[in-house]
């Protein structure tokens, strides 16, 4: 068969562990052949595009990254984009796509798949949050970078009696938050399915105080607001799939605490540092399975799938259900770090 490789949305640690995944076994075991598509669905609108042999996926595995590159282009918001990409796969001669990406390029996957273009999709967020699937690759990467870092800043903290406020990603789902928090003994973690008002946060650190603790440690994700305010009032710059370009909660959570309790306040913003550099053994690991499922599922004809892991197994699901909704972060494992507030 001849495949071709796409990898959408933002760059996550273990996409070159699926790439290579795909590659070797879909060579070594079925004789295939592949295209990559460069730059995501853009590079299919464009017939920007490499052909792909064993070589090239040697010596991939630890590189973070993609070497296929990717965008945040939505074929929806070009004028004929979908005519364009259903146009170039049929003049590339494709049998199928590999599509690895998050919600936003697993839904336009999932409206080509319902044109007819055979395709299995591959889940990848780092925040987590695509359902159907128990993790997608990348999350335990940012995770091990996020608490590394609050293990660094509760000895600055503790020596300066100062807050530091630790913004962490998760537009949606404040899976890192949560996680990193309840690995790095974050004092505090603000997350955007649960609501807090300026006061809780500040009654929170307090408490530390009174009890001679001068420090806190508060994480943050970047989708997190006040009961008394919004993100949306604050920026309004959105991509191709309208999502809004965040940043500057860490900062105005700072702000507050060091104005109405007077002490010392300092903002780390991890942002892209949690998705960049070499992922994970756990990543690495995951990102293999997905590849090999994924080219077996291709030459099983299950299109319009996904690969899911559920338990210690991947497995095939429809494409809609990964992407009908965004998985958040659930009550119990909130509960666990809630434990630790104050």
């Amino acid at each position: 068969m001849k495949i071709g490789l796409l990898t959408g949305g933002g760059d996550c640690p273990g996409l070159n562990a699926v790439i290579r995944a795909v590659g070797r076994k879909g060579i070594d075991y079925y004789n295939d052949k592949f295209i990559g598509i460069k730059h995501g669905w853009a590079g299919l609108m464009s017939l920007d595009y490499v052909d792909l042999e064993r070589k090239n996926f040697s010596g991939i595995l630890h590189l973070g990254g993609t070497i296929l590159g990717s965008s945040r282009t939505n074929p929806a918001k070009e004028e004929g984009g979908f005519d364009k990409v259903l146009k170039n796969f049929k003049e590339l001669e494709l049998d199928a796509l590999v599509v690895i990406g998050g919600n936003d390029t697993l839904g336009v996957a999932l409206k080509l798949s319902d044109k007819s273009i055979p395709l299995v999709g591959v889940p990848k967020t780092i925040d987590n949050d695509i359902s159907a699937t128990d993790m997608s690759f990348g999350f335990d990467t940012a995770v091990s970078v996020a608490t590394e870092a609050i293990d660094r800043l509760h000895t600055t903290a503790e020596s300066h009696h100062r807050c530091i406020v630790v913004e962490v990603m998760g537009r949606h789902a404040g899976w890192i938050a949560t996680h990193a928090g309840i690995a790095g003994g974050a004092d505090i973690v603000l997350i955007p399915e649960e609501s807090f008002s300026i006061d809780d946060v500040i009654d929170k650190i307090q408490r530390r105080m009174t009890r001679g603790k001068f420090f806190s440690i508060v994480v943050v994700a970047e989708g997190f607001q006040f009961k008394e305010n919004s993100w949306k009032d604050r920026i309004r710059e959105t991509d191709d799939f309208g999502n809004v370009r965040l940043g500057g909660v860490g900062e105005l959570v700072a702000n507050e605490i060091e104005k109405r309790l007077n002490i010392e306040s300092r903002v780390v913003v991890l942002g892209h540092v949690l998705r960049g550099g070499v992922p994970t053994a756990f990543d690495r690991i995951l990102g293999t399975k997905y590849g090999i499922a994924a080219i077996d599922m291709v030459h099983k004809e299950q299109f319009g799938m996904m690969t899911a892991l559920r338990g210690t197994k991947v497995v095939p699901v429809p494409l809609v259900e990964g992407v009908k909704e965004s998985k958040t972060v659930d009550k119990e494992t909130y509960e666990i770090a809630k434990v630790f507030f104050g």
